[in-house]
């Protein structure tokens, strides 16, 4: 099961007293994001955070590597040190202290965006009107953005098929020929789109 789109509106904090250390912890936090390493974008979801240090879980088990990137949905990204992982969770601190505001809420001034993944492969797309090749530039729970060597027309339905992919049924949103963005029929649920996507770009985090 998957976990909602949420914000930290209903965040706990905790602040240490005179005989603890470190900065004050906003904790019970669920917000979707995506981290970032040699293997690949992987959807996690945020669990507490601090201004100087995170908590991260993701949907499968946590990629290998030392040094990632956090990314939220609107842009804001920050590097990240590895202190421990067990299975899906994983701590990190930040390599520099980050202002808490920008990962506890979303900018107010803008609207709330998907969460995408920048991931690249071939599919073919099929419509009444035939068939040809396209690229994902990435995918989002919602739709993808493509580059497809067929002209499409706005709200034409297609379907998608990959090795990689389940079948897919879309409509064309808005286009730029030859890229195109398409808005799926069924929207994957957080937890499906995360193991989709890992299991695209890095199979083996998928085995227990």
């Amino acid at each position: 099961m998957g976990y909602p789109e949420a914000n930290f509106e209903k965040a706990e904090v905790e602040t240490p007293n005179r005989d603890q250390r470190g900065a004050t912890r906003y904790t019970s936090l669920i917000r979707s994001a995506k981290l970032i390493c040699g293997s690949g974008e992987f959807v996690c979801v945020i669990r507490d955070v601090s201004a100087t240090g995170i908590s991260l879980r993701t949907f499968h088990r946590l990629p290998s590597g030392d040094r990632m990137a956090l990314e939220l949905p609107n842009g804001d990204a920050f590097e990240l040190q590895k202190v421990r992982s067990e299975g899906r969770e994983g701590s990190f601190t930040f390599l520099t202290p980050v202002p808490v505001e920008k990962l506890i809420r979303e900018a107010p001034d803008y609207p709330k965006r998907q969460l995408r993944l920048n991931i690249e492969m071939p599919i073919e797309v099929s419509c009444l009107t035939g068939r040809g090749q396209a690229i994902t530039r990435n995918l989002s729970q919602q739709g993808a953005c493509i580059d497809c060597d067929v002209p499409l027309a706005i709200a034409q339905t297609v379907k998608l098929t990959s090795g990689d992919l389940p079948e897919i049924r879309a409509k064309v949103r808005w286009r730029r020929a030859p890229e195109y963005g398409l808005v799926f029929d069924n929207t994957f649920s957080l937890s499906d789109f995360a193991c989709m996507a890992a299991s695209i770009q890095s199979p083996v985090l998928l085995s227990e």
